[in-house]
């Protein structure tokens, strides 16, 4: 088992809600590990503000795993070098480059020209318009489809032209996953920008694009398979 006192930090993307990784947290800490979910501040203008609350939210810890979904890979990026960080994995995120925002992540990597491919090899319609149902719910229980809108807020557009300041990833072990079923964010897609930006090959876990929601046993066994190679030095 993973030493007890590494604690695992869970950051969630676009809305803020630590509730998202609420089934994943379940499924570690039943494995006999400590996971910590936090909650960012909705309405703040600047990726500073989404850092602070990681940092607060893991005051006294002493070796850290960030985990961060989708638009979580920037507040991990602004906060890995001020934590004791001893791996970073990546769930279906947006990893930045140095200096870049939130805004200009999409057209850097080629998100849209990435979903539209995916969505015309999948026999859907590119020029339907973008449909939540689509996308993010597709392959989500019904009842936590109907949940989720009492969960987070609205990312402040300041938020979105913040610049992700940060001199590099600390030389820890990273992990990236992907849902091999990401609509929004293609698996092609993600195994581009894990080469280009950490050096890393992507390893899959079924699911979409919140597949700790549709598939949070699985996901939970990809976490628990890096922290275990994190603690032995693979």
């Amino acid at each position: 088992m993973y030493p007890a006192l590494v604690v695992v930090v869970m950051i969630p993307g676009a809305g803020g809600a630590g509730w998202y990784w609420h089934l994943v947290q379940t499924e570690l800490t039943a494995r006999g590990h400590e996971a910590i979910a936090v909650d960012l501040p909705m309405g703040a203008e600047s990726l500073s503000d989404y850092a602070r609350a990681v940092v607060d939210a893991s005051q006294g810890q002493q070796k850290i795993v960030l985990v961060a979904q989708s638009m979580g890979g920037f507040t991990a990026a602004a906060v890995a070098e001020s934590l004791p960080v001893v791996g970073i994995a990546f769930l279906n995120a947006m990893i930045p480059a140095r200096g870049e925002t939130p805004g200009a992540w999409w057209d850097n990597v080629g998100q849209a020209d990435a979903m539209r491919a995916n969505d015309i090899a999948s026999g859907r319609d590119p020029d339907a318009g973008f449909d939540p149902n689509t996308y993010f719910f597709h392959d989500l229980p019904n009842d936590l489809t109907a949940e989720i809108g009492q969960h987070g807020g609205q990312d402040s557009a300041a938020f979105f032209q913040s610049r992700c300041e940060f001199s590099g990833w600390p030389s820890v072990p990273i992990r990236v996953l992907a849902g091999r079923d990401d609509r929004f964010f293609p698996l092609h897609m993600q195994r581009a920008i894990a080469a280009e930006r950490v050096g890393q090959p992507v390893q899959e876990v079924p699911g979409g694009h919140l597949a700790a929601l549709s598939h949070p046993h699985e996901v939970a066994q990809a976490l628990e398979q890096f922290l275990h190679a994190t603690s032995s030095g693979e």
